[in-house]
Formats: structure tokens, C-alpha cells, sequence
């Protein structure tokens, strides 16, 4: 599928949902800076403040905008080091999927939790001050627990924003 295929697929998405060009551009303004003013948001949808407030309230009540938060650089408070690791458990502990996600959710390490479909289950994204974090994370926290069966973990070098690749 083309990029081109891609933008069109997810513009036909939002129409089915029932979003307009409007809200579309409300989603990828806050998508792009959440703490947009209300104001600058209106100027760059094209339409009046009150209009925007109310559309923005909308998209809030009708759950498409689920929330706003603040990004914070791991490497600002100390942890220099971000991993991906994706975990496949024993086949009999997937009964329990939900308390194994709950438990990786509360690690300190722990930036986001995915669960997956395929061959592994778990997608855990961690920031760590080092190796030797990291280390201990995989060996002595995660693969210790008697539902993992294995773990993989890359190491992250960069963030993609958008469509930026470096």
C-alpha cells in the first residue's frame, strides 16, 4: 500500500466515523502539539473560537479525544537507555493475560504496554538509566516470571515523530 493509499484509507476511516474535514484537522493539530491555544487550534481549522471549543468538547464527549498529557523526555530525567521487548508466555498462563499485563504495567521502567496478536504477546517499550538496568530488567525481573516462556528486546536509537524517520 502506497503512502498515498495509506492517507486515503485513514481519511475514508474518519469519514466513517463520522468526522469531517474539520474535526480531521482539530485531531492532527492536537495530535501534533496538545497544547495548542484555543485560539491558534480555531486559526488553523479555519473556523471560530466558540466553534472550536465546542468541537473540541465533542470529540472529548464522543471519546476520540481520550485525553491530553505531557511527553517527557526519558533521557531528561536519567534514563538514557529505551528498549522494546516482546514477550511470549507459556501457553498455560494465558488465562491470566490480564494480571501478567498489570504486573508489567506497574514496573518503573515501563513506558507502554501493547498486546499483541501473533506469535508474541506482550510489546513493552522501557526506559532505563543504563545496560545494567536493562539487563536486570530482562534476565533477573521479566524472564525470572514462570508465565514468560521467552523475551526479545532491540534497543531503540531514535524516535520517529510523524513521518520523520530520523
Amino acid at each position: 500500500m502506497s503512502a498515498s493509499d495509506s492517507s486515503t484509507a485513514h481519511r475514508t476511516a474518519m469519514a466513517d466515523a463520522g468526522l469531517d474535514a474539520v474535526d480531521r484537522t482539530i485531531i492532527a493539530e492536537l495530535s501534533r502539539n496538545g497544547r495548542l491555544s484555543n485560539t491558534e487550534l480555531a486559526a488553523r481549522a479555519g473556523i471560530a473560537e466558540s466553534t472550536c471549543l465546542k468541537r473540541v468538547r465533542a470529540l472529548q464527549t464522543n471519546g476520540v479525544i481520550v485525553g491530553f498529557h505531557a511527553e517527557i523526555s526519558p533521557a531528561a530525567i536519567g534514563l538514557h537507555l529505551e528498549a522494546l521487548i516482546t514477550i511470549r508466555l507459556h501457553a498455560h498462563a494465558r488465562g491470566d493475560l490480564r494480571r501478567f499485563q498489570a504486573y508489567v504495567e506497574d514496573l518503573p521502567a515501563t513506558q507502554r504496554v501493547y498486546f499483541l496478536a501473533g506469535d508474541r504477546d506482550f510489546l513493552v517499550h522501557v526506559a532505563v538509566p543504563d545496560a545494567a538496568a536493562l539487563r536486570e530488567l530482562v534476565s533477573d525481573t521479566l524472564s525470572l516470571r514462570p508465565e514468560v516462556a521467552s523475551t526479545s528486546t532491540s534497543l531503540i536509537f531514535a524516535h520517529a515523530a510523524g513521518s520523520q524517520v530520523l
